[in-house]
């Protein structure tokens, strides 16, 4: 499976791929706005995407509306600061699969990044 991390902090994005299992995950993508998690999902179509909500040039809703119309059956994971009842529940109304919210520690990541494959494969099944 492909993971898109689309983040625009360098050191969550790094704390991301940290975390991935190399046995389930087999390519990871990286993006630091809304605009090129686009692009790069419409170019790649990654299985799963991680996506924080506070992005430039367009923001993690709008993304995840752009992602969801090219591939509905994408598992995505936000992780965001946020910490709003209201915009998790928007991003999961979007088709989000979970929300993590920041700071995070290794382990709450790692947890998240496992359930969101399980997901991903249910999804491709």
């Amino acid at each position: 499976m492909r993971l898109l991390i689309v983040d625009d902090s360098l050191v969550v994005r790094d704390a991301i791929q940290r975390s991935v299992d190399k046995g389930t995950i087999s390519d990871v993508y990286r993006a630091e706005n809304g605009e090129e998690a686009v692009s790069i999902f419409s170019r790649e179509k990654p299985e799963m995407v991680t996506m924080d909500l506070t992005l430039p040039r367009l923001d993690g809703l709008g993304a995840i509306r752009q992602i969801r119309s090219i591939a509905p059956r994408t598992s995505i994971l936000v992780i965001s600061a946020l910490n709003s009842h209201k915009t998790a529940m928007e991003a999961i109304a979007l088709g989000a699969c979970g929300f993590l919210t920041k700071p995070f520690t290794q382990r709450e990541i790692a947890e998240a990044l496992d359930q969101l494959a399980v997901h991903a494969s249910a999804g491709q099944a």
